[in-house]
């Protein structure tokens, strides 16, 4: 394919959050799967602090294999403004649909739907999920409260904002929901800022760090069962892949076990009836569909296990995440392989949905 046909992709890699290394491993692994004679790529780091770059060890990185990206930004990257850049790079390919944006970002100024309100101000198409989407599942508290409205099953939950947190809450939440529970904060991923709490004592304690990290908390009655997990792709008429199983290695699936450590086994396909696939699938694209995602995501569910005190209720949603990762233990991709999808054509698709949406959102909004 000549070069003026390849389609230009900016990858935005790096952020603000307490994601920020998972980001540039993601990255990592994008930029290596992504066929050079298709596309020609800019990697864009954004630092801890904000700034953005275009990230020289990332350029020599390219050149000389994709291994070889950095882990952290380099500080010695070029800085750009980020709407002059994005904006000079729509206006500087043969047409805006040449270029697309790959968001990498994990986390709040990231996944949150900030750098999505960007990118639809600059007019240039992007892979993922618009703002709304984007924004609802990035926060806990409000994605269940539209999967209460929408009938999707899921925990027993609270949520409360940093004012509303009183002494006796923990005890509160305790008699309530019961014991274990898991403190989460509401916009966050990667499990970070997550506790299991096991006393009224580290219910109040995994507060003040879930606080750390938002000024909104989630806290969530304990499941006893599988975790189940869906990758879901598409716009308009989304599909889902096999359904896979992560089996914890530690008490529960933390950053630790995701990223650092090698205990969990992630099972695909899942070990389900084939009644539970088509259902738990069937639930993956009604929850994407509930967000009003786009592109991709990937939904977690728990299967609950019947218990003494009473029968397990099925599959109950647990989170959406609308950047998920693309590292080689995460299991997005791993889902698509396995449901007949390569690394790299599943970047593809993901760069044409991309374009689509942005040509049916010109064709469907009046100036």
């Amino acid at each position: 394919m000549p070069d003026d046909d390849r389609i230009h992709l900016i990858v935005l890699y790096g952020g603000q959050s307490a994601e920020h290394d998972v980001s540039c491993t993601t990255a990592a692994h994008v930029l290596r799967a992504a066929d050079p004679a298709k596309y020609r790529i800019t990697p864009v780091g954004i630092s801890r602090d904000g700034s953005w770059a275009l990230d020289g060890a990332s350029q020599a990185a390219l050149a000389a294999g994709p291994d070889q990206l950095p882990g952290r930004l380099d500080p010695v990257g070029t800085a750009v403004s980020p709407t002059p850049f994005l904006a000079n790079a729509v206006a500087n390919a043969p047409s805006s649909d040449t270029t697309v944006v790959v968001p990498l970002l994990h986390g709040p100024l990231g996944e949150d739907g900030t750098v999505q309100g960007l990118l639809e101000l600059v007019g240039v198409p992007y892979v993922g999920s618009g703002v709304l989407s984007s924004s609802l599942a990035m926060d806990k508290a409000m994605a269940k409260q539209v999967f209460a409205a929408n009938g999707i099953p899921q925990a027993r939950y609270r949520a409360f904002r940093a004012n509303e947190i009183t002494p006796g809450l923990p005890g509160q939440l305790a008699a309530e929901l019961g014991l274990p529970l898991f403190v989460k904060p509401a916009n966050m991923g990667s499990s970070v800022g997550v506790s299991k709490a096991k006393t009224v004592e580290a219910v109040r304690d995994a507060i003040d760090v879930a606080l750390g990290y938002d000024e909104w908390v989630v806290v969530e009655e304990a499941i006893v069962g599988r975790e189940i997990e869906v990758a879901v792709l598409g716009n308009l008429e989304p599909r889902a892949s096999v359904p896979g199983e992560i089996v914890p290695g530690a008490e529960f699936y933390d950053y630790a076990d995701k990223y650092l450590d090698d205990g969990s086994q992630a099972i695909i396909p899942a070990p389900l009836s084939p009644a539970l696939t088509d259902e738990v699938r069937d639930l993956a694209v009604r929850v994407f569909r509930t967000l009003r995602c786009d592109g991709m995501a990937r939904v977690d569910f728990f299967l609950e296990a019947d218990t003494p005190e009473r029968p397990g209720r099925g599959f109950l949603c647990n989170e959406v995440n609308t950047i998920p990762g693309f590292t080689p233990i995460s299991m997005y991709p791993k889902l698509w392989i396995a449901s007949g999808l390569s690394y790299s054509a599943l970047i593809d698709e993901l760069v044409r949905l991309a374009l689509e949406r942005q040509t049916r959102k010109r064709r469907n909004t009046a100036h």
